[in-house]
């Protein structure tokens, strides 16, 4: 088959299915992309080049759909480069939330395009507002509700929709969610997996060095910011290093902001959290490892002996999903995403996402009660083993592609099991 792939950044979500095409041979693929460095076997990069944001003399909200038609257009414009190649794709796989799409079909209009719908924006009831620390101005309500324009000139058109959980395809209007396959990810579960004996060994991470006799505390975080509940873990920080002199912690992520807001006076979130509970901290013992390769990411779930996932109500990290595939003891936030993937006394200990003296009192339960943590490691491999098999995920991607193909573009079924 031909596929033809969507994404501004390369290769975004789609990388698991990119490579297990490329494995099963046959396929020929191209993958138009603005960004991204990564090379991929069997992949055909198009790259376009976004130019200078269009002038728009309009409140702001119409810039970021100026924004979007933009990217529509330079997409759009590679596309017709393709076509008069020859090259016309048997599916469209991309993702919706910055407008690449939108002009596809003018280009393919007989080809099915299957999208990936992230998220729907709400001003109030997720994660604007949910932090009373970070109260918005009345003014960022319509900036929210314009982010939705690209989704609802999406939803208008006439292709399928995949979204990877519950909590994301709810989001979501009633009478759109009936054109969303619920697609779970998955996880390589013979990579991301426990090694039983990784707590006996020394563990290395760069320069920092974890003895056996040592307890782990882990957080993970593609960046060290709010939205990810940065603020609050440092604030627990304090009680548990106070209780337990043989705690370790090691935080990995950058210090850009991918979500929300910038930290106030210029600096790091990272720099203003030290500025505040540095003189409760014993540094010596707190490591910010910023960002590693995924084989050192691994290695560290499968050491940690209490692994804290924190999220707004806002889209789960694939962390959390690798974590319960490394059978790590998690300490995760009361909120909705999170709920969705692991249930608290069962397969993890969830916190008040606000409430730094309980998420500290959740970490120091699991390094204290290991019954309780082994039992919780147990638990949540087996639900990953259950539900975020890669193998799985992969099948039921492929079955999706097919009926689309087979249909015209719309499957008999709107939800796979």
């Amino acid at each position: 088959m031909k596929y033809l792939f969507v994404h501004q950044n390369f290769p975004g979500q789609f990388v698991h299915l990119l490579r297990d095409l490329h494995a099963r041979g046959g396929n020929e693929i191209v993958f138009i992309s603005e960004t991204g460095h990564m090379r991929m076997p069997g992949v055909r990069r198009v790259c376009y080049s976004l130019p200078a944001a269009a002038r728009v003399d309009a409140p702001a909200p119409v810039g970021e759909l100026a924004r979007g038609m933009q990217r529509a257009a330079e997409v759009a414009r590679a596309a017709r480069t393709l076509r008069g190649l020859g090259y016309v794709p048997d599916i469209i796989i991309g993702h919706h939330g910055w407008g690449e799409m939108l002009e596809l079909a003018d280009v393919y209009p007989d080809v099915p395009m299957l999208g990936y719908y992230e998220f729907f924006y709400h001003p109030t009831g997720l994660d604007v507002g949910f932090d009373p620390e970070f109260i918005p101005p009345a003014s960022v309500a319509p900036l929210v509700r314009a982010r939705n324009s690209l989704n609802l000139l999406a939803l208008a058109g006439s292709g399928w929709g995949q979204t990877p959980t519950r909590f994301q395809r709810d989001t979501y209007p009633d009478w759109a969610r009936g054109r969303l396959t619920l697609m779970p990810e998955g996880v390589d579960l013979e990579k991301c997996a426990p090694a039983p004996h990784a707590r006996m060994r020394p563990f290395t991470l760069g320069d920092i060095h974890v003895r056996p006799g040592e307890k782990l505390v882990t957080y993970v975080a593609r960046d060290l910011e709010p939205y990810r509940g940065f603020h609050v873990f440092m604030r627990a920080l304090p009680r548990i290093l106070r209780a337990r002199p043989d705690v370790r912690v090691i935080m990995v992520g950058g210090d850009g902001v991918s979500y929300g807001g910038r930290a106030p006076g210029g600096v790091t979130w990272r720099q203003h959290m030290l500025a505040e509970t540095g003189g409760g901290l014993d540094l010596s013992r707190v490591h910010f490892a910023g960002r590693v390769e995924h084989g050192a990411f691994r290695r560290l779930l499968q050491r940690s002996d209490a692994h804290v996932y924190l999220t707004y109500p806002f889209v789960a990290s694939w962390s959390l999903r690798e974590a319960m595939a490394c059978g790590c003891a998690i300490v995760g936030s009361r909120t909705a995403p999170v709920e969705e993937f692991v249930q608290d006394g069962y397969t993890a200990r969830l916190v008040p996402f606000l409430e730094p003296r309980r998420i500290a009192d959740g970490v120091l339960e699991l390094l204290e009660d290991r019954r309780l943590a082994r039992r919780l490691r147990m638990r949540v491999r087996a639900q990953a083993e259950d539900g975020l098999d890669m193998r799985a995920y992969l099948a039921r991607y492929h079955s999706l592609i097919g009926q689309l193909v087979a249909c015209g573009g719309r499957p008999a079924l709107s939800e796979v099991a």
